[in-house]
C-alpha cells in the first residue's frame, strides 16, 4: 500500500511539475526566437532603405532610367560585409523575383519558407517576427522585408541566418530546465516517501496489533499518537474495543474457571452420597448414577483445562515427542489391552525435540488415544516424523472415523458425531487438542485413514 501511495504522490508531483516546466521551455524558446528575428527584421528594413535609394536613384534626373552603379556597389558591400562578419546571407529581388544584389555569388532561396517569405514581402505584407526555432528543426530562419514606401513595393530584403547557434541555446536550456526538473523529482519522491510513510505508519502498526492479537496476546494496543487524525481517531477506537472484546473473554473465562471449580466440592459430595446409596439400589441404577456423576466430573476437568488454555496459562518447554509418545502408550496400554486393541508405536530414528506449551504433547496424546479406545477401534498407531515445517506426531485408528463434514465440526465445543451420542463423553476433548497445539505454534489436521478410520496429524514447532 505504501509503494501505491507513494508512486500516486509521484504521479501527481511528475503531472504539476511537467505543467509548469514545458510551458516555461515553450515560452523561453519562443522569446529567444522572435529576438532573433526582430534583430533580423532590423537589419533587412536597414537594407531595404538603402535598397530603395539604390532602385530608384535617390535624386537622379528623371531622363535617367538606372540608378547610379556606385548605389547598387554600396548595397552589395553592406551586403558582403554583413554575411563575412555575422554569417547571415542576405540579398535584394525586384517585383519579378530577380536577384538584384546579394552577400555571394550564386545565392538563391532553396527551401519553401525562404520562398514562401519572399512572396509575402513582395506582396507588401508587413514582416512578421513571432516564430520559433525549434531544436529538432534544422532550418535557417529567413526574414524578408518589403522595399518600397508609398504603397508601392520594389523588391524585397530577404535574409536567411543560421539558426544553428540558437538551436544549441534552446538545447542548453531545457537541459538545464531537465536536469533541475529531475532534481525536483528526486526531492518530490523522498518527500512522497516521508508523506507516505507517515500517513500509513498507525496502519502498520495497527496492522501488527491485529497480528499480535489474532497470536493470542489480547494486551496488545496501538499508538494513538503521530498520523493524520483520521487515522488518530481510527487506532483509538480499535483500542477501545479491542480492550471491550479483551474484558469479556476474561469474564467469559473467569466464569468458566469459576464455575468449574465452584462446582467441583458439590460434585465431589454428591458422588460419595450417590457411591453410599448405590449399595443399597439394587440392579444398576446406583452404578448409573455413579458413571453420570464420574462423566460430570470430567466435563468440569476439561472445561477447566479449555479455560486455562485459551488464557496462555502455559510455559514453552522444549520436549522429547518421541520419548513422550512412548510414556504415553506405556500408560494406555494395559486399558488398550483389556479392550482388545492394538496400541503400538513406530520408533522415531533419532531423538525429536519440539517446543510446546507444559503437558502440550501428553495431553494432546492422551486424548486422541482415549478417543480411539472409545470409538470403536481395533488397532491405534502413534508415531512421531521430522518434517520441513517442524514435527510431527501421526496417531492412526482402524475405528469408524468421520466424514469430511464431521472432521471440520469436531474440534468445536461440545460436538459430537451423531453415532458417539451413547459414547460417555464431553466433546471437548478435540477443541482443548487444537487449543493447546495452537498455543504451541502448531496445528492439529484430521485426515480420513486407509481404509477405514482417522489420522490425527498434530504439527509442533521444532526445537532450533
Amino acid at each position: 500500500m505504501r509503494r501505491r501511495l507513494t508512486i500516486s504522490y509521484v504521479v501527481l508531483l511528475v503531472l504539476v511539475l511537467a505543467a509548469l516546466e514545458v510551458p516555461l521551455a515553450i515560452a523561453l524558446t519562443t522569446r529567444d526566437s522572435q529576438r532573433m528575428a526582430l534583430d533580423r527584421l532590423a537589419d533587412a528594413v536597414s537594407f531595404a532603405t538603402v535598397a530603395e535609394v539604390a532602385i530608384t536613384g535617390g535624386d537622379r534626373d528623371e531622363a535617367t532610367t538606372e540608378p547610379p552603379a556606385s548605389d547598387w556597389a554600396a548595397l552589395r558591400n553592406q551586403l558582403v560585409r554583413y554575411e563575412e562578419m555575422y554569417g547571415i546571407a542576405a540579398l535584394v529581388v525586384d517585383r519579378e523575383k530577380r536577384t538584384v544584389a546579394a552577400s555571394r555569388e550564386g545565392l538563391t532561396l532553396d527551401t519553401a519558407e525562404a520562398r514562401r517569405e519572399r512572396d509575402n514581402a513582395l506582396a507588401g505584407d508587413q514582416p512578421d517576427a513571432s516564430r520559433t526555432v525549434w531544436p529538432w528543426r534544422d532550418e535557417p530562419m529567413v526574414v524578408a522585408a518589403p522595399i518600397g514606401s508609398g504603397g508601392e513595393t520594389l523588391g524585397a530584403v530577404v535574409t536567411i541566418s543560421p539558426a544553428d547557434r540558437l538551436r544549441a541555446q534552446t538545447g542548453r536550456l531545457w537541459l538545464a530546465l531537465a536536469g533541475g526538473g529531475l532534481l525536483a523529482l528526486a526531492v518530490f519522491i523522498l518527500a512522497a516517501l516521508a508523506l507516505a510513510r507517515w500517513t500509513l505508519r498507525p496502519i502498520a502498526e495497527l496492522d501488527a496489533a491485529v497480528h499480535d492479537i489474532a497470536g493470542g496476546d489480547y494486551g496488545a494496543r496501538v499508538p494513538a499518537a503521530g498520523g493524520p487524525p483520521e487515522l488518530r481517531r481510527l487506532a483509538t477506537a480499535f483500542n477501545e474495543m479491542v480492550g471491550t472484546v479483551s474484558d469479556v473473554l476474561d469474564r467469559q473465562r473467569a466464569f468458566v474457571s469459576h464455575a468449574s471449580h465452584q462446582l467441583r466440592n458439590p460434585l465431589t459430595a454428591l458422588r460419595l452420597r450417590v457411591e453410599d446409596l448405590s449399595e443399597a439400589v439394587p440392579g444398576d441404577e446406583g452404578r448409573t448414577a455413579l458413571q453420570e456423576t464420574d462423566r460430570l466430573s470430567e466435563v468440569l476437568d476439561s472445561l477447566l483445562a479449555l479455560a486455562s488454555a485459551e488464557r496462555g496459562n502455559f510455559g514453552l518447554e522444549t520436549v522429547d515427542a518421541d520419548a513422550v509418545a512412548a510414556d504415553r502408550i506405556t500408560a494406555w496400554l494395559p486399558l488398550a489391552e483389556q479392550r482388545g486393541v492394538a496400541l503400538r508405536r513406530v520408533p522415531s530414528p533419532r531423538q525429536v525435540l519440539v517446543r510446546a506449551v507444559t503437558t502440550a504433547v501428553d495431553q494432546a496424546l492422551d486424548v486422541l488415544i482415549d478417543n480411539a479406545l472409545k470409538y470403536g477401534a481395533t488397532s491405534v498407531t502413534v508415531s512421531v516424523r521430522p518434517s520441513d515445517d517442524g514435527v510431527t506426531v501421526h496417531v492412526v485408528d482402524d475405528g469408524p472415523g468421520l466424514s469430511e463434514e464431521q472432521r471440520r465440526l469436531a474440534t468445536e465445543r461440545f460436538w459430537r458425531a451423531p453415532t458417539s451420542q451413547n459414547t460417555i463423553g464431553s466433546g471437548l476433548g478435540l477443541p482443548i487438542v487444537a487449543v493447546l497445539v495452537g498455543t504451541s505454534g502448531g496445528t492439529l489436521d484430521l485426515r480420513p485413514a486407509e481404509p477405514h478410520g482417522l489420522e490425527a496429524v498434530l504439527l509442533f514447532p521444532a526445537e532450533p
